[in-house]
């Protein structure tokens, strides 16, 4: 972190152990008006505080991703999104995926909604930690998983395998399709195996997001476990 700005209207508790922590960590605080914190974040709801920070690099296509993963010895956790076009179930997304530590999020650039203020202001910062890499054709970014020896696990109301039932261990994608429509027919295909979330109550589907959530955990418990 660079510079952290503070509204010079902000006064109690929280304000203070905002100025306490940047001294601690040696960032540079500088107390603003509010009419220049709207104009550094284009009035944005920026709550008061506002921080600079040097940019984050992270991989922007599949070959980096996974050269940068095989440098570093770790395990493929992936998660692919066919056709979010909600930019708050996208948002949502990626601070789940940030959650559970996912080495990266696949999604296509057409028939999708793409990173903007929304999604990352629904992501709580997921999305300056989390590779967002979008693809011109998904189908054959996931036959190039494929012949990569990741496993294409993906979800569907459908499908006769439960999630808790599956194996999630080892290079992973996890894909998901939208909330009501779900995956292409193409993208449901390709997939090595089609789970389903056992449901106990009424309501037939849960959120794209919180079924990220389900399905994401469980493949983090079955790893810890290996």
């Amino acid at each position: 972190m660079q510079e952290l700005y503070l509204d010079e209207g902000r006064r109690g508790p929280r304000a203070q152990a905002i100025v306490d922590l940047a001294r601690e960590k040696n960032v540079r605080l500088i107390v603003v008006s509010h009419d220049r914190l709207d104009g550094m974040t284009g009035h944005a709801g920026h709550q008061g505080v506002v921080a600079r920070v040097e940019p984050v690099m992270l991989p922007h296509n599949l070959d980096d991703l996974i050269e940068d993963l095989g440098a570093e010895a770790r395990t493929p956790l992936l998660l692919v999104l066919d056709g979010i076009t909600d930019p708050h179930n996208l948002g949502a997304c990626l601070r789940v995926a940030d959650a559970a530590g996912v080495h990266a999020v696949i999604a296509p650039k057409d028939r999708a909604v793409g990173l903007n203020a929304t999604v990352e202001k629904v992501a709580s910062g997921a999305a300056e930690t989390v590779p967002y890499i979008t693809v011109t054709n998904l189908a054959r970014s996931l036959r190039d998983l494929k012949e990569r020896g990741v496993w294409l696990v993906g979800t569907d109301d459908e499908a006769t395998q439960s999630l808790f039932g599956a194996t999630l261990t080892g290079p992973l994608a996890l894909v998901m399709g939208a909330e009501g429509s779900g995956m292409r027919r193409l993208t449901k295909e390709l997939c090595d195996m089609l789970v389903k979330i056992p449901m106990q109550g009424t309501v037939e589907s849960l959120n794209v997001s919180v079924a990220c959530g389900v399905c994401l955990f469980e493949a983090v418990r079955q790893r810890r476990q290996t």
